[in-house]
């Protein structure tokens, strides 16, 4: 299985919008990753237009356009759930285009309605957790980033080595066995050996974000 990164549609549970990104950090459409991004439609100035969803948060979204676009345009977005979110685009930087929500909407609601129909790759969502890994005899504490129904994305000091079969811990979740699919100096990809049903990940989630409500 190839170890490098894929990037794919991120949801996160903020609910700022997505902020502009810096100059290069793009540099991920590359040889090295392999990008599946959501397809999404958008309504602008009566046309629709196709595009790709980067990001989206409770408070906005980041597209891949393939029109002009224009700061303070008013814009809606179609998801395959069939509910258009309203919103303005609030930054354009080249293809880039940065959509602010009307309100806020509900990203996990979002998120478990795509259990029907197929998906190229499973997405991710962004967390802020703590994650243990038992590699052999050593347990690491490492600070979990994104979470999918497949695996996790850990920042961690240590260095994983790819192909190490390991038992990923999370709060309120049962270990799961894994192997490390990527690692770099800074950041490794675990993936489950038995995915989490979408159920499952949703009810996590809700607990995650209503935990951090509460404190």
């Amino acid at each position: 299985m190839d170890h490098g990164q894929v990037d794919t549609t991120i949801y996160s549970l903020n609910a700022e919008p997505p902020r502009q990104p810096s100059a290069g950090a793009d540099r991920r459409d590359s040889e090295r990753h392999l990008t599946l991004f959501r397809v999404g439609a958008m309504v602008i100035d009566g046309r629709r237009e196709l595009c790709l969803i980067k990001n989206i948060s409770a408070g906005g979204m980041m597209l891949r356009v393939y029109c002009t676009m224009e700061e303070g345009v008013p814009v809606e977005v179609e998801l395959k759930t069939g509910q258009p979110l309203l919103g303005r685009v609030s930054w354009v930087r080249d293809h880039q285009v940065g959509i602010a929500f009307a309100a806020p909407v509900d990203v996990i609601a979002i998120l478990a309605s795509d259990e029907a129909g197929p998906r190229p790759r499973m997405p991710r969502i962004e967390v802020r957790t703590s994650a243990y890994v038992r590699d052999g005899a050593s347990i690491f504490r490492l600070h979990c980033t994104d979470i999918s129904q497949g695996g996790i994305k850990v920042d961690t000091p240590t260095t994983l080595i790819p192909d190490s079969d390991v038992v990923v811990t999370l709060p309120g979740l049962a270990p799961q066995a894994a192997v490390v699919r990527w690692a770099t100096q800074s950041s490794a990809g675990i993936s489950f050996n038995t995915p989490l049903s979408l159920a499952e990940l949703v009810d996590w989630l809700r607990v995650q974000r209503d935990a951090a409500r509460a404190a």
